[in-house]
Order: C-alpha cells, then sequence, then structure tokens
C-alpha cells in the first residue's frame, strides 16, 4: 500500500502463480489466530471475502492471492502490475475490482483473470502521480473511487489535489468528478444507493444522499488523519484514524462524537458486524472491539506487532491483514 501515512513499500518481485499457503495453523479454534500468506518481505494490505469460503489478500509490488476454501490454502494469481495494491472490491458474485497505484483492474468471472480498465498517467495531471485508494459501489452500475494526486518536491511527495472518479456502467469506464477537497480522499463507504460517505486528511468527512451527485463536508472535529469509515445503517457509523481516533454517529453524521479509548495507536481499518458489534485494526497490531455499537471499546489480543491495514467480517468469522504477509482469522 502506498498510504505515505504510515508504511513503506517492500522491493521483492515474486513468479506469477505459486502456492503460497499450505494450511492455517490452528483452523477452528476461536479468537485471533495468525498464520502467514506469501513471504515475510511483503506486506499485506488488502483484504476481500465474498462468502466464507472465497476470498483475496493483496499487498506490495502486485502481490494477490486467492482462497477457495476459508483461508486453508491460498494460490498466487497474476495482476499485470508492481504497485501495491490498496483495495478490492466486488459488486456482485462475479464482478469485482482492485486498486493499485494509479490503475483500476477488473475481473468478471469471480476473481479468475483480472485485467486492467484504466490507468491513470501523470501527462492527465501536469506531470503530477494518482494513488488509488479506496473503491465502493452503490449499485450493480454506479461505483466510485478516491485517492489523491502528488508531485515529488524537495525530495518529498506533496498532495496537490484529490482525485474523486465514478462510474456509471458498472465500472467499464470512469469519470472524474471534482471533490469539495483538494486534501487525500482515503477511504469511501456507501451503506444504500443513496447515501455514502468519504473520509481521508486533515479530518476530512464529505457525504452525499443523492448517489454521489454531490458532496458535502461534515464536521469531524479533529485535523488528523481519517483512514476509515464504516456504517451499518443510514445513522450508525463510525470512523477511524490517527491516535486512536474514533469517531461515532447516530445521526448520519449531523454530529460526530469522539469515543475515548485507553489504546491511542493509530486506527486504520473498522468495520461493524451487526448493530452492536464492531471491531477496529491499527498500528503495531491493535484491534479492539465493541459490542456496544461503538461507545465503548476493549483491546484484544492480536498476537502480533505489526501493522494491521485490512479488515473484513463475513457472518461471524473475521480476517485481518498487515505487515509480513501476517493474515489474522478470527472465529467466534
Amino acid at each position: 500500500m502506498n498510504f505515505r501515512h504510515y508504511k513503506n513499500q517492500s522491493e521483492l518481485l515474486f513468479a506469477s502463480l505459486v502456492l503460497v499457503a499450505a494450511a492455517l495453523p490452528g483452523f477452528g479454534q476461536q479468537g485471533w489466530v495468525s498464520t502467514r500468506v506469501g513471504t515475510p518481505e511483503l506486506d499485506l494490505t488488502a483484504v476481500y471475502f465474498l462468502d466464507e469460503k472465497r476470498g483475496w489478500v493483496g499487498g506490495d509490488k502486485g502481490f494477490l492471492s486467492r482462497t477457495d476454501d476459508g483461508g486453508r490454502s491460498w494460490v498466487r494469481q497474476t495482476v499485470d502490475t508492481t504497485d501495491g495494491i490498496n483495495d478490492i472490491y466486488f459488486r456482485d458474485k462475479e464482478a469485482g475490482f482492485l486498486l493499485a497505484g494509479n490503475a483500476i483492474f477488473g475481473t468478471r468471472d469471480n476473481g479468475t483473470r483480472w485485467t486492467e480498465v484504466r490507468r491513470f498517467l501523470p501527462r492527465e495531471f501536469d506531470g503530477a502521480d494518482v494513488e488509488l485508494y479506496s473503491v465502493r459501489f452503490s449499485s450493480k452500475k454506479k461505483g466510485w473511487v478516491v485517492g489523491s494526486v502528488s508531485k515529488h518536491e524537495n525530495k518529498r511527495d506533496v498532495v496537490v489535489d484529490s482525485i474523486l472518479l465514478f462510474t456509471e456502467n458498472g465500472g467499464e469506464t470512469w469519470q472524474r468528478q471534482r471533490a469539495p477537497s483538494r486534501l487525500e480522499l482515503i477511504h469511501i463507504d456507501f451503506d444504500n444507493d443513496k447515501r455514502g460517505w468519504i473520509v481521508g486528511t486533515g479530518g476530512t468527512i464529505l457525504a452525499t444522499v443523492d448517489a454521489g451527485q454531490s458532496w458535502t463536508r461534515q464536521e469531524s472535529r479533529v485535523t488528523g488523519t481519517i483512514y476509515h469509515v464504516d456504517f451499518r445503517s443510514e445513522k450508525k457509523g463510525l470512523a477511524v484514524g490517527d491516535k486512536g481516533t474514533i469517531l461515532r454517529t447516530t445521526d448520519g453524521g449531523l454530529n460526530w462524537t469522539p469515543v475515548e479509548v485507553k489504546k491511542r495507536s493509530t486506527l486504520l481499518n473498522v468495520q461493524f458486524v451487526n448493530d452492536k458489534e464492531g471491531w477496529a485494526v491499527g498500528r503495531g497490531g491493535t484491534i479492539l472491539r465493541t459490542d456496544d455499537g461503538g461507545a465503548t471499546w476493549l483491546e484484544q489480543e492480536s498476537g502480533t506487532k505489526v501493522h494491521l491495514y485490512g479488515l473484513i467480517f463475513v457472518r461471524k468469522i473475521g480476517w485481518a491483514v498487515g505487515g509480513d504477509g501476517t493474515l489474522l482469522r478470527y472465529q467466534q
């Protein structure tokens, strides 16, 4: 992943198709159980499961691996990129998308083959580089991608604009839409075909109630980066970010309330499992859990100190991915 805020990329390349993990140690145990997919030199930064059996993990240097048996074994897949994979998302059982660097890749055959859909080149942005972070669909046809535009100045990358893309034909073509923020946009979430939220640097929270035709700012009352947002319904939402930031809303984002937690590690991903249960993961192997809709949080034992970037729950089974090829599986 190329989130400049919290990780560096590894520098290794791998063969195009290999069996990367044979078995998940402790499979069936309760709690979080750790294994490794790929090699320690590659961080895993994205995870997505269609159901309890079929899933994907992605990471540094275009690493992508698939399981069809609930994580017991993983098979390397080929994607024509050496950029880190930032996000994986399926709009239905057959059609999925992944983001790597400045490119959108898609599949129409349940993830068997991945092909490049669109690449955003520097010449389209006055020599600046595009990084795409998050992709979500609100319906079969309508989808969005968010990211940043940056230039290399004085030996460092400087964000000069945000990027907000949309499709109205199921991802075949993508167009740029002007966002009401030039700051880096990191994650997007929709809870139905009308309402969606975007979060990013500088405490940015943007919301739409008209299927993305317009976006308005919501007041977060924080200045740090917000990395992830998840809505359980049109009213209940959670957002997480820098230094243990957890924001909670029960009115669709009209008011965001900070939640005090003892753990001050930066949180990178959050997800509701149901109306009461939710999870958050982040730096240093941090895992937090709530059983009251996000009002209070307790730290959970992860068994690792690596940064955890991706998180997904399918029913009562959870998956988290992180540094050094780490894959955690949770089962109640």
